[in-house]
């Protein structure tokens, strides 16, 4: 069950698409949700640092506070508004460590949620990647272009029998559970195909089915395009909502970012 989820705090009121996202999951599960926000200082060398005037410096720091509070404003009027148990945190630092920073906090909570890098310049993929690596917890990546929030009408599961797809499913059963469909999706080509493939799947889907959470199973030969593009497609055509991701080399999805639960769950 998820009880309580930390999001990322967008400083930009058009990247608030992650918090909103949050919000509907926090929502759908009655949990706690938490707000971070970053100041962050300049992080420039040393030398740099000495022949920068300090009232530049204060500047800065000052336009990143204000920022950070109007985000957090944003996030405690939202939450307020859905009567969620919330709280939010205001943490200083210097960009590098930020990642580092929030994977720590992400470890105390069931899901940590972030917004897909863009190609406007706005990067999250350290931070993303950290949390990954770093938290320990099961974590969304909200599509930059997604407007909608939590839907769980088509769930579609990557499988290829691997640890970090068996750990991203078990991560995502409360959202499979209340999934109105779900597919284990296995990609067949010359890189994934053995003898044990549709074996796998049968047992994946009979131990869901304990679960109460009933699979259709999808094999898809794809000899001649790449893992990532072959979930991509069968997403499309069948109208998925959600991708839990674990498993195929960490293939990455391109249209969701680097990293892995997306609506349309990417999970590592």
């Amino acid at each position: 069950m998820i009880k309580d989820i930390v999001v990322n705090l967008e400083h930009d009121v058009s990247r608030d698409r992650a918090r909103e996202f949050a919000i509907t999951v926090a929502e759908a599960f009655d949990a706690h949700i938490a707000g971070v926000a970053f100041v962050y200082a300049p992080d420039f060398p040393g030398y740099v640092m000495l022949e920068m005037p300090p009232n530049i410096v204060a500047m800065m720091v000052e336009e990143s506070k204000k920022a950070a509070e109007a985000a957090i404003r944003r996030f405690d009027e939202a939450a307020r508004s859905r009567q969620l148990s919330a709280e939010h945190r205001l943490v200083r630092t210097v960009r590098p460590e930020a990642p580092t920073l929030f994977a720590a906090i992400a470890r105390r909570s069931d899901l940590s949620t972030f917004l897909q890098s863009s190609p406007d310049g706005v990067a999250n993929d350290d931070m993303i990647e950290s949390a990954l690596f770093e938290s320990g917890r099961p974590l969304i990546v909200v599509p930059y272009i997604h407007k909608n929030g939590l839907k769980l009408d088509r769930v579609v599961c990557c499988w290829d029998g691997s640890l970090t797809a068996a750990r991203a499913i078990n991560d995502a059963l409360p959202l499979l559970a209340r999934a109105d469909q779900v597919d284990l999706l296995i990609i067949e080509n010359d890189k994934t195909k053995n003898e044990t493939t549709e074996i796998r799947g049968v047992e994946m889907a009979s131990h869901l089915a304990r679960h109460d959470v009933k699979v259709e199973i999808e094999i898809i030969p794809a000899p001649d395009i790449e893992v990532a593009d072959a979930i991509l497609s069968h997403v499309a055509d069948e109208s998925g909502t959600l991708i839990v991701m674990g498993g195929y080399g960490h293939a990455k999805l391109p249209s969701f970012g680097s990293s892995r639960l997306c609506p349309l769950s990417d999970r590592r």
